[in-house]
């Protein structure tokens, strides 16, 4: 695709931006979609796919893996290009006031407007101090696939809401679920952390991973209780830490955006200081910000149709209601 042109580049294929991709081809802009994940859905798709997701409008409760699969459906009937596996690097104005955006793999493509719903900004998972040899061999940052811990003794490292949430998903999938956290306090949501001491689940702190052992995979684990130093062994064929992620907006932070906290500050337009570049989603900021997904579909339309009406100023920003369509 070097050299190509489109109306509109999304960066980031997670919920918001799958929505953006939509509207702009609802709209009948020609879209890209640049993600840094090898699949499309963010960190929705790779943090909490089994995950219940209550403030979707209209739906009760939907999992994380049925809202993507819905969103990219939606998104898919305009016939987007898909940009995986790499980021947006660098951009350049041309002399037509069109903007060249080159990505990490070297591909460059043309656009009029890019809407960043770039979420967190690229992630990656606080790693567990010791048994990094077991990655892949019973240890886990992400759980894509709660049957594959059906008869399992799952070991889960963490206080926050991730941790909390896998270990409620795993407890009637897993043989037995124990949960360490090197607190007595948790970060996860006080009506989780309820549930959690209600459940079958075994809860364990102030603990800590000291090492992991076993043969072909993890076995067993020796835990280390941080206020007396005793260390317990107890069996598992399954880790799951979840410590939380690091996350940065990488070369974002050169495009002379403004940006606070890691979050990029857009007007009611849902544009940035950079003219054609407009944000929506987690990773903006403006008073009164509520970040919520249910929120950033919101402002995706808004940014896609601003940016539809600035490429063409004679055009509606009303796109009509979509119940038009015959």
């Amino acid at each position: 695709m070097s050299g190509d042109e489109v109306d509109l580049v999304v960066v980031g294929a997670g919920p918001v931006g799958l929505y953006a991709a939509y509207y702009a081809g609802f709209r009948g802009m020609t879209t890209a979609v640049v993600d840094s994940l090898p699949e499309p859905g963010g960190q929705v798709a790779a943090l909490y796919p089994e995950k219940l997701i209550h403030d979707v409008a209209g739906l009760p409760g939907i999992r994380g893996r049925e809202l993507v699969r819905n969103l990219l459906q939606q998104a898919s009937a305009y016939s987007p290009r898909w940009l995986l596996g790499q980021s947006a690097d660098e951009i350049t104005r041309l002399d037509d006031g069109r903007i060249l955006l080159r990505l990490t793999s070297g591909t460059e493509i043309v656009t009029r407007s890019i809407v960043l719903a770039a979420g967190i900004g690229t992630f990656k998972p606080r790693p567990l101090p010791v048994g990094a040899e077991f990655l892949g061999r019973g240890v886990d940052y992400f759980v894509t696939d709660l049957d594959a811990y059906a008869g399992h003794d799952v070991l889960v490292v963490g206080g926050g809401d991730s941790a909390v949430d896998w270990a409620l998903a795993l407890q009637p999938v897993a043989r037995s679920v124990t949960l360490i956290h090197r607190r007595d306090r948790f970060t996860a949501h006080e009506a989780s952390v309820a549930e959690l001491h209600r459940s079958d689940a075994l809860v364990r702190t102030p603990f800590v991973v000291h090492a992991l052992s076993g043969d072909r995979s993890v076995r067993r684990a020796i835990l280390r209780d941080t206020a007396s130093g005793e260390l317990h062994e107890i069996d598992c064929s399954r880790v799951v830490a979840a410590l939380g992620f690091t996350a940065d907006l990488g070369p974002l932070t050169r495009w002379g955006l403004r940006i606070v906290d890691r979050h990029i500050i857009v007007d009611s337009t849902m544009s940035t200081e950079v003219p054609g570049i407009y944000a929506a989603g987690d990773v903006t900021e403006y008073p009164g910000k509520v970040r919520l997904i249910s929120v950033g579909f919101g402002e995706a339309a808004l940014a896609v149709n601003n940016a539809y009406v600035a490429g063409d100023p004679s055009a509606s920003l009303f796109p009509g209601h979509s119940t038009a369509i015959a």
